[in-house]
C-alpha cells in the first residue's frame, strides 16, 4: 500500500479527498494535518470520517504523495517543503495554476512564494494533460469554475470552429466558497437568493483563458466570465456562448466534434439533453451539452460538475492515480446521489 497524506484535512476539499481515499484499494491515508484541530482524532473533529482511524497532526508524516489543501498564499510554501523531502505533491489551492508569476501577483495580490517551481508544475486537468500529469512530481489541481468552463469549450477551441470572443456564465453552490465564515454565505443571505459576484474580474478568469489558449495558441482570446452564487450546497452549471466561425455548422456537426474529442473518456460525457447539477452530485463526472442557436449562429455549451469532486477532490485523486500508476478511475466510480 502506498502511503498518502493530506495537508489541511479540515476544509471541504481536504475532507472529500479523505473520503475518496478511504475506498481506494492501492493507497492508505496515513497522515493528515490541520493546525486548528491538531491532536484530535479525525473522527472527533469530522464525525462523518470516523471510520478513518487517524489523529490530526501539526506536520505531515512520512508519505509517498501528499495533497495540499491549504489556502492560496500558504500552500505553495508547504508544497515546496514537501517536494524537498522527495514527496510528490498535488496542490488543490490556486498557487500553481497560473504559469506566470506576475499574473498570480495581479489576481491574488501576493508575490508568488515559490516562482521557480512554476516551470515544472503540470496543470491537472486530466482529460487534456494526462501524459504530463503521469510523469510529474507537482500537479496544480484546477479550480472548480475553470474545470467546467474549459471542458465545455475545449473541443470547439481546439477545432477552431468558434470566434475567440467567449462568454462563460456559471452558477455555483455555496460550498465553493469554503468553510471560512463570511456574510455572503450566511444562510439568511443565500437562501431564496441568487446573485452575481466578481463581475469586474474573478480570480478564475485568467486560469480559464490560460487553459483555452493552450489549446489554440494562434488565438487572442477575449473571455467574459460571470459567476453566480446559488442557494444549494454543491454543483456548478456553466453556460458558455461563442459565435460560430462558419455559419454552415449545425448542431450535428458540433456534437460530432465533441463526441470525437471526448471519445473514450470515463468522466466526461456528451449528453443528449441539457444536464442538471443533481445528475453529477457526488461524482467525478462532467456532463456536457453542446448545441447551436441557428438564429444567431452561436454555439451554446452547458456543462455540469460537482464543484467538490470533479471540480476538486475527485480530479485530484484522478491525477494521483496517474502519478502512482493506478487505473485512472480507481475509487472514483460512484454514481450520482439523487435526488
Amino acid at each position: 500500500m502506498i502511503k498518502v497524506g493530506i495537508i489541511n484535512v479540515t476544509g471541504y476539499i481536504g475532507m472529500e479527498i479523505a473520503r475518496l481515499l478511504y475506498g481506494h484499494p492501492g493507497v492508505k491515508l496515513t497522515s493528515v494535518t490541520g493546525r486548528s484541530a491538531a491532536g484530535q482524532k479525525l473522527g472527533q473533529f469530522l464525525p462523518h470520517l470516523a471510520a478513518i482511524d487517524l489523529t490530526i497532526e501539526e506536520e505531515l508524516g512520512s508519505v509517498d504523495l501528499a495533497f495540499s489543501a491549504l489556502p492560496h498564499k500558504n500552500s505553495a510554501t508547504a508544497c515546496a517543503a514537501v517536494l524537498e523531502r522527495g514527496i510528490k505533491v498535488i496542490d488543490v489551492s490556486a498557487d500553481f495554476r497560473l504559469k506566470d508569476a506576475s499574473q498570480y501577483r495581479t489576481w491574488y495580490e501576493h508575490e508568488h512564494p515559490a516562482p521557480k517551481l512554476l516551470k515544472e508544475v503540470v496543470y491537472g486537468l486530466v482529460e487534456l494533460n494526462r501524459k504530463h500529469i503521469a510523469a510529474s512530481r507537482l500537479v496544480a489541481n484546477p479550480g472548480c469554475y475553470p474545470t467546467g468552463a474549459i471542458l465545455a469549450l475545449a473541443p470547439a477551441v481546439k477545432a477552431g470552429i468558434i470566434e475567440p470572443d467567449i462568454i462563460v456564465d456559471s452558477k455555483s453552490g455555496v460550498s465553493g466558497a469554503g468553510r471560512a465564515l463570511s456574510l455572503k454565505t450566511h444562510f439568511a443571505e443565500v437562501d431564496e437568493n441568487v446573485f452575481a459576484y466578481s463581475i469586474e474580474g474573478h480570480r478564475h478568469l485568467p486560469e480559464i483563458v490560460q487553459g483555452l489558449t493552450a489549446l489554440n495558441s494562434k488565438w487572442s482570446l477575449s473571455v467574459t466570465f460571470v459567476p453566480h452564487l446559488i442557494p444549494m450546497n454543491r454543483g456548478i452549471l456553466s453556460t458558455c456562448y461563442a459565435k460560430l466561425a462558419d455559419a454552415s455548422f449545425d448542431k450535428k456537426k458540433v456534437v460530432d466534434i465533441y463526441k470525437e474529442f471526448y471519445k473514450g473518456e470515463r468522466f466526461v460525457k456528451v449528453v443528449d439533453a441539457p444536464p442538471q447539477t443533481k445528475q453529477t452530485l457526488g461524482t467525478n463526472f462532467c456532463f456536457i451539452y453542446p448545441t447551436v442557436d441557428t438564429r444567431t449562429g452561436r454555439l451554446i455549451v452547458v456543462s455540469c460538475i460537482d464543484n467538490l469532486i470533479k471540480g476538486g477532490a475527485g480530479q485530484a485523486v484522478q491525477s494521483m492515480n496517474l502519478m502512482l500508476g493506478f487505473p485512472e478511475a480507481t475509487a472514483l466510480e460512484s454514481l450520482a446521489i439523487y435526488p
